[in-house]
């Protein structure tokens, strides 16, 4: 058999085919043939397809023929009865060979070959078909091999056909390095073009091999050249420096490829920004977005507020706040998610003066923050010496049951007990308890603290609140 080789690397179980014969596509002709051929006690099914009465049209071939992954025996009956009384297309015995060869049926595929070639009804589709099935069942060796008898078959070799079996290959887990010992053997016979680069750094990038993927990038600006149409080819790269923690060095290349008006899409940028926030990297996020900015791409909403999330865990409010001014002008309008990444570093940081003042800002854009940040903003604002913006939030959220009350009212209590202001306390505990609002155990005995060191009238105070929160 032609294209015969040896290979240590294959597979020992068959491809699973997904069945489509539920489609709603299939017609009712199709559907009936392909019932008869896979029936279990179907001894003359030439006969029996006969007997229907259905003649075997090219459609009617065609969507018989995509049934039958699972079902080669039946699909060669059916074939070589439908081409008794038609001529079959080429597009129907390359739909033969591909079932033949992901069916590992080689031989057959093989013949199929031949009398395609007989018929002059070869084409470069038949050879990819080809290609896939030997790549798909591990014998990468006969998918080269296969190549390079194309000419015999009348078949002519190109870049096209290269391009076809390394993307072939490169489908395949960890292969790129037998494609790339098919494309250096082949590259003095057939030019590369960009896209064999492509498949190549596609390939790299999924086996995260940072060293060969910056040799084939050389490779390729030696031999192409830079332009902006290799785009897919720079994706692929620049994302393989980024996930093989070299973003310095994507950076690097970024300042290159924006000299020579070849820089990546906003695709690249928005993976590049969400590895790089996911490891809190800074360092390399800021010029990347600064090259991605600079070079007239808009940054989406989730961009931003990854980045101003980046901004806000490395506690730089400012640059947070930079980006959410700047945010609207490129169309992108912050969302709850965005208010409250920077109410939370404005609480993290202590920010009293710009708490309060963003929280008035929160809620002219109807994006309140959580029950969780009320808690935290309550605490934080008594704490800093400002307990009104504390209680301007409190009545908020009261008015406006952003529930569950409990956190920010126990805040409430135990902030005012630390600032001596019991008769403000009485005042809140007694209204939380009239609004059935679970004040802590622990926040109780503060309480109880707090009014004893007030004498005896503080006590007796103490003691209306405690009988009021025991009862049922």
């Amino acid at each position: 058999m032609e294209a015969a080789a040896v290979n240590t690397n294959r597979k020992t179980s068959k491809p699973q085919f997904e069945s489509s014969f539920d489609s709603q596509d299939i017609s009712p002709s199709a559907r009936l043939l392909f019932e008869i051929i896979t029936r279990p006690s179907s001894h003359d099914i030439e006969s029996a397809l006969s007997s229907t009465g259905i003649p075997p049209t090219h459609d009617i071939v065609h969507e018989v023929l995509k049934l039958c992954y699972e079902n080669a025996t039946s699909a060669i009956a059916f074939f070589r009865w439908a081409g008794r009384t038609h001529k079959l297309t080429s597009y129907a015995w390359n739909l033969m060979v591909d079932l033949l060869g992901k069916n590992w049926m080689y031989e057959p595929m093989w013949d199929a070959v031949r009398t395609m070639k007989q018929d002059d009804m070869l084409s470069m589709a038949t050879f990819v078909s080809v290609f896939g099935s030997y790549c798909m069942a591990g014998k990468f060796n006969e998918a080269i091999m296969s190549f390079y008898v194309m000419e015999k078959y009348g078949v002519q070799q190109d870049v096209v056909v290269v391009n076809s079996l390394l993307t072939a290959i490169c489908h395949e887990e960890n292969q790129t390095t037998k494609a790339m010992e098919f494309f250096d053997k082949i590259k003095l016979k057939i030019p590369p073009n960009a896209d064999t680069f492509a498949i190549l750094l596609e390939g790299w990038e999924k086996e995260g091999d940072v060293a060969k993927a910056k040799t084939t990038f050389g490779e390729m600006v030696i031999k192409v050249g830079w332009s902006p149409e290799n785009m897919s080819a720079y994706d692929s790269f620049l994302t393989t420096l980024v996930h093989g923690s070299q973003a310095d060095e994507a950076v690097k290349f970024l300042r290159v490829m924006k000299g020579k008006n070849c820089l990546p899409g906003l695709k690249f940028f928005s993976n590049a920004l969400d590895m790089l926030v996911k490891q809190n990297d800074s360092i390399h996020a800021i010029p990347l977005w600064d090259i991605m900015v600079g070079s007239g791409l808009l940054p989406n909403l989730i961009m931003y507020n990854a980045m101003i999330g980046l901004h806000c865990n490395n506690n730089d409010v400012d640059n947070a706040f930079r980006l959410l001014d700047e945010m609207v002008f490129n169309g992108a309008f912050p969302d709850f998610l965005t208010f409250n990444i920077i109410f939370r570093c404005l609480i993290k940081n202590k920010k009293v003066h710009q708490v309060g003042k963003f929280f008035y800002e929160m809620i002219k854009n109807e994006s309140p923050p959580t029950h969780f940040d009320c808690s935290a903003a309550i605490m934080t604002l008594i704490d800093g010496g400002d307990p009104e913006m504390a209680i301007e939030i409190w009545n908020y959220i009261v008015e406006n049951h952003v529930l569950p009350l409990d956190g920010s009212a126990n805040a409430l209590l135990i902030g005012f007990c630390n600032l001596g202001r019991m008769s403000q306390v009485r005042r809140f505990a007694e209204d939380m308890l009239d609004r059935r609002i679970n004040i802590y155990e622990s926040t109780m005995k503060k309480l109880k603290d707090s009014f004893d060191k007030t004498g005896r009238r503080g006590r007796d105070k103490y003691d209306c609140l405690i009988r009021r929160w025991k009862a049922p």
